[in-house]
């Protein structure tokens, strides 16, 4: 199921985005009314998408929603006045923030949405291919640490060392991650 966030203080708009996003199969949806409101609901959620319409509070100021694009991994999808979309894009497609001009008809929402999950699709299969390199990196410092435990209070070499921990790991049936980790107890 797919979670979406529109942020958006005007009702007539705020009604036409819950409507076409229902009718796009989201039913888990929150609204709020502030980019402040939208921080706060991206810390305690994970959303896929992020509809932002401009102006909030009379404001058509960027920076906070270039800050939440920065700080996040939800899609945005920010709706801006035509007269100031060159203007606006330019200043947040490095950011991978979608533009849409308003007025906004259903087939250009439809092509940005499509566009939108396709993006978020991608930075989900980047988050999770970044943790597990980070778990493999963790692993292997944890590894290293053991090794030099080994070499300073055993007294042996790093290819020994590397030898006892395979060895081990292997008689025992466990990783060696987990054998290291049982070294780092032990002498740690």
């Amino acid at each position: 199921m797919e979670r979406a966030l529109i942020v958006c203080d005007n009702e007539k708009a705020s009604a036409f985005y819950k409507s076409y996003l229902k009718e796009n199969g989201y039913i888990d949806m929150l609204l709020v009314e502030s980019i402040p409101a939208a921080k706060r609901a991206i810390t305690d959620y994970d959303f896929d998408i992020c509809f932002v319409n401009l102006p909030l509070g009379g404001s058509n100021s960027i920076e906070q929603v270039i800050d939440i694009a920065e700080k996040n991994v939800c899609q945005i999808l920010l709706f801006i006045k035509a007269d100031l979309y060159d203007e606006i894009t330019d200043k947040v497609a490095d950011y991978g923030i979608i533009t849409v001009s308003k007025p906004i008809s259903k087939q250009l929402l439809w092509q940005a949405l499509r566009h939108a999950l396709a993006a978020q699709r991608r930075i989900g299969m980047a988050h999770k291919e970044s943790a597990k390199l980070e778990k493999k990196l963790e692993e292997l410092k944890t590894i290293s640490r053991a090794k030099l435990l080994l070499i300073i209070n055993e007294d042996l070499t790093e290819e020994e060392a590397h030898k006892q921990i395979e060895k081990s790991a292997m008689d025992l049936r466990i990783s060696r991650y987990q054998m290291a980790k049982d070294i780092i107890k032990k002498y740690g």
